[in-house]
């Protein structure tokens, strides 16, 4: 009977301890729902995060990641269909060169990592291009791949490019003789690539490459270039696409692995470069116009200021982690900084007077970045301090949309809206260039 007691006892102490789990559980969930509902109904998803002028708590980081996907969400489907439909019928012949012309140099590593590789990304992103045609007759352009910035020498502290004009000459004689599109259009249809400081003028001095001009047989082509101004000059006097200079898209990821755009930021204005009079300026004028002089002299004992002149190989870890990172012009006014600031969620701060940049139509730069005018550097701590006070979180929310950080990354295969992408929708803007487009519409008329 004493068994028999205890048995009946676990039967109704089981029985006791269901029926009260099945209710606590039932309250659990009802609690879940109700939560969940409240959370949802009143935080809205656009809200705009704000941002102290150096730092972003957790709770602030989650709101603004959330905030830049749904924001940006709606928008990109609609341009993204625009944008196919554009390069839907584009096509484009890739010569192929003997490869003293361009793959040998890849034997130093540097060719492809280098700011001036965007000549090599772009050509491996072609060859595997669904805009990439194999029968030059239907093609609308032709990519000459020749490296001249893959194998630049140094000279008195310079890069020196002299061999540039010889290697693109001797590779249009070569297409122009087995080939028979040069020679129908003279290039007007032909795309090369001109990534270092002075474009097509193929020198990384500007006196001496406005003395020299674009070589003659190159002005009738495309010019893929960094060099670009808002105002005449000389270096871009022919049909030419502005392009970004080359940040490796693997560093990008690696960095932002470890910090994320929306971390804290703890330094407020950073620059690492060049900052002093170079002893090597042969011209007699200032590197940079002075501004970096005027910025080093300035602001080095100031402690809102994070400056330094010597290179370090992580560097990238100090601009995910600043506010503000300077983009002053070196030799020429653009600067490898301008795209590793926006990838990295750094306000850009371009001094630069008359700088034109790249794709305008991807990257609203007015309203991710500053521009400060050369004569004003002496003043960036008053202005720098004032934007933080007023609208730094609005400048970051736009900057840290991922659309900007795509479209400034040279990949080695084509990506929906990343820099070639880029490249290509501009082509596509020119195929009134080509002879294939002008022979079609011979046809169709008569």
């Amino acid at each position: 009977m004493r068994l028999l007691h205890a048995k009946n006892g676990r039967v109704q102490e089981k029985s006791c301890f269901f029926k009260y789990y099945k209710w606590f559980l039932w309250l659990s969930l009802s609690l879940y729902l109700f939560s969940s509902y409240f959370i949802t109904n009143n935080n809205p998803p656009n809200k705009p995060t704000s941002l102290t002028k150096t730092r972003v708590s957790n709770a602030k980081t989650i709101l603004a990641s959330r905030a830049l996907f749904e924001s940006t969400n709606a928008s990109h489907l609609q341009e993204s269909t625009d944008d196919q439909g554009l390069l839907k019928d584009l096509k484009i012949f890739v010569y192929e060169l003997p490869p003293n012309y361009n793959t040998d140099w890849l034997t130093n590593e540097r060719c492809t990592k280098h700011l001036f590789a965007s000549e090599v990304a772009i050509h491996r992103a072609l060859l595997n291009s669904d805009v990439r045609t194999f029968d030059p007759y239907e093609a609308h352009f032709f990519f000459v791949p020749v490296y001249v910035s893959c194998n630049f020498s140094t000279i008195n502290g310079f890069p020196a490019i002299g061999h540039a004009r010889t290697l693109i000459s001797s590779a249009i004689q070569l297409i122009s003789s087995e080939y028979p599109f040069w020679n129908r259009t003279q290039g007007f249809d032909h795309v090369f690539v001109a990534s270092h400081d002075y474009g097509a003028c193929f020198h990384a001095m500007e006196n001496v490459a406005v003395a020299d001009g674009i070589p003659g047989f190159l002005k009738n082509s495309i010019i893929l270039q960094t060099f670009g101004v808002k105002y005449k000059h000389p270096c871009q006097e022919v049909e030419n696409v502005l392009i970004p200079p080359y940040i490796p898209p693997e560093t990008v990821r690696t960095t932002l692995e470890n910090f994320p755009v929306t971390g804290r930021r703890n330094i407020f204005v950073f620059f690492r470069g060049k900052m002093e009079v170079h002893p090597k300026n042969i011209s007699g004028r200032f590197y940079s116009k002075r501004v970096r002089t005027v910025i080093w002299r300035k602001f080095n004992s100031d402690r809102r200021f994070y400056l330094r002149r010597h290179r370090f190989a992580g560097y990238q870890s100090e601009i995910v982690r600043s506010v503000f990172c300077l983009c002053p012009l070196g030799w020429a006014p653009w600067s490898p900084r301008l795209v590793e600031s926006v990838v990295l969620g750094c306000v850009p701060v371009i001094i630069a007077d008359g700088i034109r940049l790249p794709f305008p139509s991807a990257v609203n730069w007015a309203e991710i970045s500053l521009t400060v005018a050369e004569r004003d550097v002496g003043n960036l701590g008053t202005i720098l301090e004032h934007v933080a006070a007023t609208n730094l979180s609005t400048i970051q929310k736009n900057l840290w949309d991922q659309r900007n950080r795509r479209a400034l990354l040279f990949n080695n295969q084509v990506q929906e809206g990343d820099a070639t992408w880029q490249v290509l929708l501009s082509l596509a803007g020119k195929m009134d260039r080509s002879h294939e487009s002008s022979s079609r519409g011979s046809r169709v008329s008569s």
